[in-house]
């Protein structure tokens, strides 16, 4: 099973996608991490990474998917697969798709978690008066500023992946809004309905 979690930030696409990689044993391939293990580890396309990051600059698409290629070949990854916050651009989308199809290998489902923003708003706000609460540090993502920073960012480049991905058919929506049981719950459903 090889699948993205789409959803603009703060709409539970982590919650998912940690809870699906214990269910179904697939990892979740987050490129912040894995662009940091290629970098620690010396891969070719680790080195390169590193030298741009360096210098300051971005790490081009090219970069990132040679990371996503090298990481799918370990063998954790030999079921599938399930990317979130990637692709961000239709750009990235498409260098995804020719490398899979390189592979011999193509996207399963594009799991679309739809959220009510102004209400997000609140949700994050209340997430980091419960980490207050329970002593344990405030995700910086957490911050009202920072998640307005992010949502502007995920309008400017990446809601537009969704309907490149719905034009193939291959989106499927749940309502990000309910409480997180019944979020997994339709998303199960989603996954069993693609595996029928």
């Amino acid at each position: 099973m090889r699948l993205i979690l789409l959803g603009p930030p703060g709409a539970g696409k982590g919650t998912q996608a940690e809870r699906l990689v214990k269910e179904h044993g697939i990892p979740q391939l987050s490129t912040g991490d894995m662009l940091r293990a290629a970098v620690a580890a010396g891969t070719p396309v680790g080195l390169q990474a590193k030298a741009v990051m360096e210098s300051g600059g971005l790490v081009s698409d090219a970069i990132v998917v040679g990371i996503i290629a090298d990481r799918i070949e370990e063998p954790d990854a030999a079921k599938g697969f399930i990317l979130d916050g990637f692709p961000r651009t239709v750009a990235q989308a498409e260098a995804l798709a020719d490398m899979l199809a390189a592979k011999g290998l193509k996207l399963d489902i594009v799991i679309d978690l739809v959220v009510d923003e102004a209400k997000l708003a609140d949700r994050i706000i209340k997430r980091a008066a419960d980490a207050k609460a329970a002593g344990q540090p405030v995700r910086k993502d957490d911050d009202p500023e920072v998640f307005k920073t992010r949502l502007a960012a995920y309008h400017r480049d990446t809601a537009a992946v969704r309907p490149h991905y719905a034009a193939k058919g291959m989106v499927q929506s749940v309502d990000g809004m309910q409480p997180i049981a019944q979020v997994a719950e339709a998303i199960d459903r989603i996954l069993e309905r693609a595996k029928a």
